[in-house]
């Protein structure tokens, strides 16, 4: 990668295509949840399959709705804790070598889901979710298109680390 004034690396070539990634992966979590905030009632569901609904709900916690009754504290703290995470992230990404495509890949996926809610935290106070998958009447916890990128950024991350895969 090419040296930047200063004798660090430039951000070009590899990383800006995952900064890309993330961006397009941001944009279309945003578009989304605009769409669902203006179609959908919150917690009325809209029934697309059997298996699927769309339902507007407002997720005030973590990942599954974890701290969500917290009393408010949690709001700020998630918001320090996903802009070092999406510091680190970053300042990863730039170090990765050209060849380290998939890692590249996984957190360009989960820098993007992360910034996405980010900005609902910050913009709303809770992260809009309205993906609700459910079979049996066992509903899997609501997600957003910033959930479904983080997940599978970690998941795939977790794999090819297993697998020797970078």
């Amino acid at each position: 990668m090419p040296e930047a004034a200063g004798g660090g690396r430039a951000i070009g070539g590899p990383a800006a295509r995952a900064f890309g990634l993330a961006a397009v992966i941001l944009l279309l979590d945003q578009i989304t949840k605009i769409w669902a905030v203006s179609a959908l009632e919150l917690y009325r569901p809209v029934e697309v399959l059997p298996f699927f609904n769309l339902t507007l709900l407002h997720n005030t916690g973590a990942a599954f709705s974890f701290l969500a009754d917290a009393g408010g504290w949690q709001r700020w703290f998630f918001v320090g804790l996903t802009a070092v995470i999406a510091v680190g992230i970053t300042i990863w990404l730039v170090r990765l070598r050209p060849e380290e495509r998939l890692t590249r890949l996984c957190l360009a996926l989960i820098l993007g889901g992360a910034i996405g809610n980010l900005i609902d935290r910050v913009r709303l106070g809770y992260v809009v979710d309205f993906l609700d998958f459910h079979v049996a009447g066992w509903h899997w916890p609501a997600f957003n298109i910033a959930d479904a990128a983080i997940s599978c950024g970690a998941v795939l991350l977790i794999v090819f680390g297993l697998l020797g895969r970078s």
